[in-house]
């Protein structure tokens, strides 16, 4: 090791869950380290569009409540979430806001001073305030990183986390990391918090940043972690369609855009929506991005169209989608916007309580990374933020308390040294996964992926960032096929064309995954796990 450091909790992220985690720690008086592999700011949160799903008692709708939004999130679960988590998170929504706007955020008014609410798919309430317009995301991140900036957290940039060990009792011992020149160094700490965001980059076109890579699942893995329903990964059903996009990130027109009137209508003028659900085009994402593909097919067409002509004051009211379009080429005001399906979010991760422990002592995780329960087998749109702002803080927290208990360990790691793992070309990786383990699943299509990533893969030293990435994209990748083979049903965002039926019998249950004693993926019992099954 060339450089070592301290700490009582190390942050592996600087999104919304990892810098609300670092600033509740500060609070506490925890000694807060805070690592990221690129800048900052280069996360998912500031790409975050729609807004915050959260319920404020008297100052909206009377009709809402906690338990309708409660309701609505586990009907977009499809029966595989916790309805104790549910209740734990949304209800403390509230009060997650008032923090994040005491500390600087600011939310968009509407007349007569309370906060503006717009309804996106799967609610049955205007119950999401948002920030911009449609720049949530860059609102709360630009807030949480002003506040962590004054508070003197500090931040590691360009810092790779390579690996957790533990020591001999299975306890976290602190992080392994590259730094920004690829020297390996080693934070000692009792406790790390990852906060590291998803896995988007799996596949070809995702609206994922080039950092969503997956670190989050492979790191708790290789920590002796657990993950659970990998295999329900988001489709957004509209992103911005250009012909001959190159593979990674493709600009998101937020569901906020359909809540506020548009409608979906495919290459011949006709509505996609109509008769596919009682909600049409606010159904839940699962359902619009399933019909947006099948419309497309029938069409022989790429894309279909989102038709917001009828939206008064568009450009004002959705700046940062305005923007996208223009540079495509495409006048919103006047002709429809060509949209098609991307990997937009996991629903599942590292299986953790509603407070961001999980199976490993000393080791957390909160944000998308996590599987707290809350999103079942499809997230609830407006939910991530919250989820973020809700267990980062409790995670910190739970930091704080498992340390004044002697729950942690402060013991030194005996040996440290860079570790091997497979690695896989990624655009291999990415089109595989893109064309097996879409939308549409099919039990021969996930084995012969599994097949080609396996023999595809080369063990090589983790001695570089992109290193770390491909090993993290190559495990995560096929603990999601293994899931997704094991799992013959369709449920939530889990599309098998040859299971195309839910099977409450076998299936209204988590499938959860840990590494063995050889690094080999087997399926553990769920009910074991994190007390969130």
């Amino acid at each position: 090791m060339t450089w070592e450091s301290g700490a009582d909790l190390v942050v592996a992220g600087t999104g919304v869950a990892g810098l609300t985690a670092a600033l509740r720690a500060r609070e506490l008086g925890l000694r807060v380290l805070v690592v990221t592999k690129d800048a900052a700011g280069a996360g998912n949160t500031s790409w975050a569009q729609g807004g915050v799903a959260v319920v404020r008692p008297g100052e909206h709708d009377p009709a809402d409540s906690v338990h309708s939004h409660v309701e609505d999130t586990m009907t977009a679960g499809a029966g595989l979430c916790s309805r104790t988590a549910v209740r734990s998170i949304l209800a403390a929504g509230a009060g997650a806001i008032e923090r994040l706007r005491e500390i600087g955020a600011l939310f968009d008014a509407a007349p007569g001073g309370a906060l503006a609410r717009t309804r996106e798919g799967g609610h049955s309430a205007f119950r999401v305030i948002h920030a911009g317009g449609d720049a949530t995301g860059a609102e709360v991140q630009r807030a949480l990183s002003s506040a962590a900036r004054d508070g003197g957290i500090p931040v590691l940039e360009r810092h790779c986390v390579v690996d957790v060990p533990r020591d001999e009792r299975g306890a976290v011992a602190g992080v392994l990391a590259l730094d920004a020149e690829g020297r390996p160094g080693f934070v000692h700490a009792p406790a790390v918090l990852l906060a590291t965001g998803g896995l988007g980059q799996i596949y070809a076109a995702t609206t994922n940043p080039e950092v969503a890579t997956a670190d989050g699942v492979a790191l708790a893995l290789r920590a002796g972690a657990v993950v659970a329903d990998l295999e329900f990964v988001q489709f957004h059903p509209t992103v911005l369609y250009t012909p001959g996009a190159a593979r990674g990130r493709r600009p998101l027109v937020t569901e906020a855009v359909r809540g506020e009137g548009a409608v979906l209508v495919d290459v011949e003028g006709c509505r996609v929506m109509a008769g596919e659900h009682p909600l049409e085009d606010l159904a839940p994402r699962d359902v619009v991005s399933a019909a947006i593909n099948r419309r497309a097919a029938e069409t022989g067409a790429e894309h279909v169209y989102l038709d917001a002509t009828g939206i008064g004051g568009f450009a004002g009211r959705f700046p940062t989608v305005f923007a996208a379009c223009r540079a495509a080429g495409v006048d919103p005001l006047r002709e429809p916007i060509p949209v098609t399906s991307a990997a937009h979010y996991a629903c599942g991760g590292v299986v953790t309580s509603v407070d961001g422990r999980t199976t490993v002592p000393g080791l957390y995780a909160a944000g998308e990374v996590a599987c707290t329960g809350l999103h079942g087998a499809n997230r609830l749109a407006s939910n991530s933020l919250l989820e973020g702002l809700v267990v980062g803080a409790r995670a910190a927290e739970a930091a704080a308390k498992d340390a004044r208990c002697g729950l942690r360990s402060r013991k030194p790691v005996s040996e440290l040294v860079l570790p091997s793992a497979a690695v896989v070309d990624r655009d291999l990786l990415q089109r595989t996964m893109s064309r097996s383990a879409g939308i549409g699943r099919e039990a021969h299509e996930l084995s012969e992926a599994a097949t080609m990533l396996d023999r595809s893969g080369a063990v090589r030293a983790l001695d570089s960032r992109q290193a770390v990435e491909d090993s993290s994209l190559a495990l995560t990748a096929q603990a999601l096929l293994l899931a997704a083979q094991t799992r013959n049903e369709s449920r939530g965002c889990h599309r098998r064309t040859d299971y195309p039926e839910v099977d409450d019998t076998r299936w209204r249950r988590s499938i959860a995954l840990r590494l063995d004693a050889s690094g080999w993926l087997i399926r553990t019992e769920p009910e074991l796990v994190g007390g969130v099954a």
